[in-house]
């Protein structure tokens, strides 16, 4: 089994930025790909930034430029830095592993005020 814990939500004014942190512990070996996914209200959960083993990025569109998703293999983290926030990135942020199954962390909420 995998745990995710999410760490670094918050309030935060439009232009400023947030730094999440996800844990992950248990059955480590079993992670390939990490990243995040976020849920908006009334919205579908949706892919933000995801990071391979081999450190591959990839980005939503609407973060790209922004956002800047790492790992660290070594301490079985996966941190994501977010810049200039705005209003639309408001929503609960999910830490997320994939290997035979998918995992995810329990969520933490990111408010960005106008």
């Amino acid at each position: 089994q995998v745990q995710l814990v999410e760490s670094g939500g918050g309030l935060v004014q439009a232009g400023g930025s947030l730094r999440l942190s996800c844990a992950a512990s248990g059955s480590i070996v079993r992670v390939n790909a990490m990243g995040w996914y976020r849920q908006a209200p009334g919205k579908q959960r949706e892919l933000v930034a995801a990071i391979t083993r081999a450190g591959v990025p990839n980005y939503a569109d609407s973060v790209k430029g922004r956002f800047t998703i790492s790992r660290d293999k070594a301490k079985n983290t996966v941190d994501l830095q977010m810049n200039s926030l705005k209003p639309e990135d408001t929503a609960v942020y999910y830490c997320w592993g994939a290997g035979a199954r998918v995992y995810w962390g329990q969520g933490t909420q990111v408010t960005v005020s106008s």
